[in-house]
């Protein structure tokens, strides 16, 4: 009886919780969609602004094109700043070997697609090899 009531007290709790609603600068994901790529790119930390405020190269402009078109785009332009349109799409950026996938959430507006995705493995170290140590020449190897 005891935990009937500490889990209707827990569900209680939990449906008087509100989800908060995401916010850049005090700007809803609306107000952020509504706003003009100029307009932005006065939210953003300098060099994003530097970067959104100088002339797309022609591979940045081929991928926001397509990314206004659909919704699974795969690119290696790693440098592109994420703007609040690509909130929602499935964007496959390169390595340097594949392709990862990743939907663009709310929170990521105003980086760079390539912090997303990193481009050097972890390091995991095994059992030395043989020879690299002294005890490994003395073993015979069958």
């Amino acid at each position: 009886m005891l935990v009937h009531y500490i889990q209707e007290g827990w569900e209680g709790r939990r449906s008087k919780m509100a989800k908060k609603e995401f916010t850049y600068r005090g700007k809803t994901l609306e107000e952020l969609n509504s706003m003009s790529i100029n307009d932005f790119a006065g939210l953003v930390p300098a060099r994003q602004r530097r970067s959104l405020k100088r002339e797309r190269t022609d591979s940045q402009r081929i991928f926001m094109s397509k990314v206004m078109k659909s919704n699974n785009i795969k690119t290696k332009c790693r440098d592109v700043i994420i703007i609040p349109q690509m909130v929602g799409k499935n964007i496959r950026i390169h390595n340097g070997k594949d392709f990862i996938p990743i939907l663009i959430q709310p929170e990521m507006v105003g980086h760079y697609l390539g912090e997303f995705v990193l481009t050097r493995k972890r390091v995991t170290h095994h059992a030395p090899g043989v020879g690299a140590t002294r005890s490994s020449a003395s073993l015979s190897v069958r």
